[in-house]
């Protein structure tokens, strides 16, 4: 026997992925070993101790595959040193040798006959558990949809649309800029989920403004469970200090930090960029400045990272906020080379207007001009356009056939648009969903104190924390707002009320306000508690049962959470920032709310306070309605308003003024952005025909969902103990007597989990179990790893396997060893094929299916089975040959359909491009040649297919 120890060259197996095929050692240490599996592109280090590896080392009669596809049946095996050599016959009966360095790296290694022969049986439920997960995993690799469903997120049409879109590329490089309360933060963690999941990326950064970092960390978690680490100086410091001399970013697969990690410390920026990124996010992207001549550090940082990482996702502003420059400055981000110039981009922009101005029209039904007719021609030529743009204008045609040219000539336009591929661009116009909103406004009279208040703006707009004597004292005893808050929450006793003010220190005591004059409980949520406290305050408010009414919040609340299922917003204090306010806003009026959302502002009359509620509500009509204008019209007009906060009550014509003014600018301000909008760039942020099939498609999915019972199997299977805690939902936890020592992502004291969507987002604490579930995922693994439930041994009273006669199912495994960021389980996923043969060697597996009949099967002891197989080894033998031959058959059948397909879609789609890349500059020569590549590792590596025995029933007739 060889000896254990590890040796370069030596070929073992993952005993937890044996679907990397065969491993070669290519580097050991004193305490790890690393091993290349050259059929999965795949390197795997491991500590020497306790790896969970397994020599490979065949024995005397079995058949093995050199890497240059020759046969050999060995006959003797030798030891040189720490490598096997066999020794044996080839197919042509000449005798050969084979090294095991030149073992075919394809050759798969789960061999239930073995376990047969030995007596190591199953139950019957473990193999029917094996195949049932043999069965889902081949749905789910073959789904077109993975990654989508996964999250615990409404199904709505935009947002699943730019992710399947998206998500789907092999390195998307795009700009999210749907407008606020769209939900942009979903829309590109369900591409990165995607992409994570397909495997078309393993490493992420995701850098984001330094006050966002614990929103994005929890939703990440929360929303995908996708677990980062988060890091700032003093993390990659101590990375520096343990002595491991590497840099801090290689340290972790998934990492978020803050911009000022990069524009603080160079050094840092400069690991980072070496870092080896898949994919790169930016969150509020547009507040990275840019000029031709003088780009700002922060720009340039994100600069350097984006050329160094094959996918990229910005999330900014709309263009109409951006600007011109900004919108190129971001698209330059993306795209360098297309980007180069801002003139050139500008002149492109003046072409492109009057084409955007037609597809308007197109999209909303209107004449189609003469000079906008002769524009289309020649954009997209006569042959198709001439013919449709004649049934516009004809008196014969049905509007019917009105419509459907008008929807044709759209979708030409579609392909041809300029930023198409790398922009995404919803509007509420587009989206529907949204409740309306209404303001109750309360005028209340200020404490002589608060009258005394010399500071500035923010001393005014938040008295209690700068009024002569408040500071630190209990000001909420005399603040007329804490009674009529009190008031207001008496009068809603069964409703959810959201409160926003400005800082933690009113937050906390408003809390302690409540508690004491009226003994009302309220859940606190500021910027000082841990993730932990504000989660456990989020659920405790969302809890429609045993939770409290009111949810107070600092500004923070503002930020990334969500409570649709409350519609009242109490707006303690208002910001002076017109966005801030809409962010508050969009904490309720947000797709999914059901109800109107209510806003109560109470404020102080005669003061800045009552100034700025009239200005937001009568000058930018801000509270009912969505307020695109507000930051550009408060840039030109804020000396005007903070003199109306100094003159606040003394003069009324002065105020009057600046509302009209203020009116006026902003119906200006919005119809020169309405003017300037992309009609076509946002009916291609989201195809509605197409948007409306994915939701079908995943809502059709969750409806007829097997996963909750498949769980109840899998669980009772492995030992692990589950209950029933409410309406669609279990807590699970580890029983005494589990099958393995831990089961996967559950924690020691257990959890409660929800397989129903609905459920999920009301109760985010719990875990929403889908078959993308990490949980799920890596049990459905743990079953097919580890060998569990696949042999067993029944009974059966049946006519097609007489008494005393035996019959074996075989179910084998089509598979395709390939690097994951091929994804091609599209054409291939891992195929279960079930053959059945009789004694007599017959193919039976039309006739019966046992699984269908579960009282036709009776348990037999271990010791029977034993006493049958030992004499008949040589026949059930020859049974295995028979299905082995019979499954390659099939298997060459399968495979010659998917090589078909395949070929067939990336010949569609290559064709498709090189037209497009005629007549849109954004689609490049690089891209048609990528898919030349991917096509061509495709099929070189699905002709690399092999036919796996994954599992024997052997039927004994009764």
């Amino acid at each position: 026997m060889p000896d254990p120890d590890f040796s370069l060259g030596q070929c073992w197996i993952s005993d937890t992925e044996l679907e990397l095929g065969l491993g070669i050692i290519t580097e050991t240490s004193m305490r790890t070993v690393t091993l290349r599996f050259f059929a999965a592109d795949t390197i795997r280090t491991y500590a020497t101790e306790n790896a969970p590896l397994t020599r490979v080392q065949f024995q005397a009669g079995d058949i093995v595959e050199s890497n240059q596809g020759w046969k050999l049946t060995v006959q003797s095996v030798q030891l040189t040193g720490q490598l096997i050599t066999y020794h044996g016959l080839l197919e042509d009966g000449k005798e050969a040798s084979l090294p095991e360095t030149s073992l075919n790296p394809f050759m798969q290694f789960n061999r239930p006959q073995a376990r047969l022969f030995a007596g190591q049986l199953d139950k019957n439920s473990s193999y029917e558990l094996r195949r049932e997960t043999l069965l889902h995993r081949q749905r789910l690799e073959h789904s077109e949809l993975l990654g989508l469903g996964g999250a615990r997120t409404e199904l709505l049409p935009h947002q699943l649309y730019i992710a399947h879109t998206a998500g789907r590329r092999l390195a998307p490089r795009v700009l999210l800029a749907d407008e606020v309360g769209l939900g942009k933060t979903i829309e590109a963690c369900l591409i990165l989920h995607t992409q994570l999941l397909t495997g078309r990326a393993q490493r992420a950064l995701i850098v984001v403004p330094d006050p966002l970092l614990h929103q994005w960390l929890v939703e990440l978690l929360r929303r995908f469970n996708l677990s980062f680490s988060l890091f700032d100086e003093e993390r990659c410091q101590a990375i520096d200090a343990s002595g491991q001399d590497e840099n801090p970013f290689l340290a972790e697969q998934l990492i978020l930090c803050g911009l000022g990690l990069f524009t603080e410390n160079s050094s840092r920026l400069t690991q980072a960029i070496a870092g080896e990124w898949d994919i790169l996010i930016v969150d509020e992207a547009h507040h990275l400045e840019w000029s031709e001549e003088c780009p700002s550090p922060a720009y340039m940082a994100i600069e350097q990272l984006a050329r160094q990482t094959p996918g990229v996702l910005l999330l900014t502003a709309t263009p109409e906020q951006l600007g011109r420059a900004g919108h190129f400055a971001r698209l330059r981000l993306l795209d360098p080379d297309r980007f180069h110039s801002l003139s050139l981009f500008e002149q492109e922009q003046t072409h492109y207007q009057p084409i955007a101005d037609a597809a308007a029209n197109l999209i909303n039904d209107q004449p189609i001009s003469k000079q906008e007719h002769d524009l289309l021609l020649e954009t997209l030529g006569r042959n198709p356009a001439e013919p449709l743009l004649a049934q516009l204008s004809s008196t014969t045609c049905t509007s019917e056939q009105r419509h459907a040219a008008r929807t044709q000539l759209t979708n030409l336009l579609l392909d041809r648009h300029g930023t198409g591929r790398g922009m995404f661009r919803n509007t509420r116009d587009r989206v529907k969903g949204f409740t309306p909103r209404a303001l109750h406004s309360y005028p209340l009279t200020p404490p002589t104190t608060y009258l005394e208040i010399d500071a500035p703006i923010t001393g005014q707009l938040q008295p209690e924390r700068f009024a002569p004597g408040t500071a630190g004292s209990e000001w909420w005893r005399t603040d007329p707002r804490v009674s009529w808050l009190i008031s207001l929450l008496q009068q809603h006793r069964q409703e959810k009320m959201l409160l926003i003010c400005a800082h933690a220190t009113t937050a906390r005591d408003l809390e302690l306000a409540l508690r004491v004059r009226e003994g009302i409980s309220a859940a606190l949520f500021h910027e000082t508690m841990s993730i932990i406290e504000r989660d456990r305050a989020a659920a405790w408010f969302a809890d429609q049962e045993q939770g409290c009414q009111i949810l107070i919040c600092s500004e923070i609340g503002s930020e990334g959470r969500n409570f649709q299922f409350a519609h009242h917003l109490i707006l303690f204090d208002l910001p002076e920032n017109p966005d801030l306010l809409e962010q508050r806003i969009g904490r309720l009026d947000r797709i999914g709310q059901k109800a109107q959302v209510e806003l109560h502002a109470p404020y102080f009359k005669g003061t800045a306070q009552e100034v700025l509620l009239r200005w937001y509500h009568e000058g930018l009509n801000a509270f009912v309605h969505t307020c695109q204008s507000g930051l550009p019209v408060l840039e030109q007009l804020r000396p005007a308003l903070h003199q109306a906060f100094e003159d606040a009550g003394s003069d009324p014509d002065s105020l009057t003024l600046l509302l009209k003014t203020t009116s006026e600018l902003h119906k200006e301000v919005t119809q020169a952005l309405r003017q300037g909008r992309d009609h076509l760039l946002e009916l291609n942020s989201c195809r509605e025909q197409e948007a409306a099939e994915l939701v079908a498609q995943l809502t059709l999915a969750d409806e007829t969902s097997t996963l909750a019972g498949y769980m109840d199997q899998l669980l009772n299977a492995f030992g692990v103990e589950s209950e029933p805690h409410s309406s669609h939902s279990l807590v699970i936890r580890p029983g005494q007597h589990m099958l393995t020592e831990h089961f996967p992502h559950l924690p020691d004291d257990g959890v409660t989990v929800t397989f129903d969507r609905t459920t999920a987002l009301t109760h985010e604490e719990w875990q929403f179990l889908t078959w993308e579930h990490p949980m799920v995922r890596a049990a459905i693994e743990m079953v097919l790893e580890s060998g569990h439930g696949n042999v067993t041994a029944t009974g059966i009273h049946h006519p097609v396997i007489p008494a005393g006669s035996m019959a074996l199912e075989m179910l084998f495994v089509l598979e395709c060893p390939a690097p994951r960021l091929l994804q091609v389980g599209r054409f291939l996923p891992p195929t279960l094929l079930r053959l059945l043969v009789d004694q007599n060697l017959k193919e039976r597996s039309a006739t019966i299916d046992m699984s269908d009949h579960p009282d036709a099967l009776t348990p037999l002891p271990k010791s029977v089975v034993q006493k049958i197989v030992t004499p008949l080894r040589q026949r059930i033998q020859a049974m295995i040959l028979l299905g082995e031959q019979l499954a390659e058959k099939q298997a060459r059948t399968i495979l010659r359909g998917a090589i078909d397909v395949m070929h067939s879609r990336y010949a569609e789609e290559q064709s498709r491009m090189a037209a497009l890349s005629k007549i849109n500059p954004h689609v490049q020569q690089r891209d048609i040649d990528q898919l030349n590549e991917i096509e061509g590792a495709l099929r070189q590596h699905l002709d690399s297919s092999r036919v796996r025995l994954d599992s024997i029933r052997l039927a004994i007739g009764i």
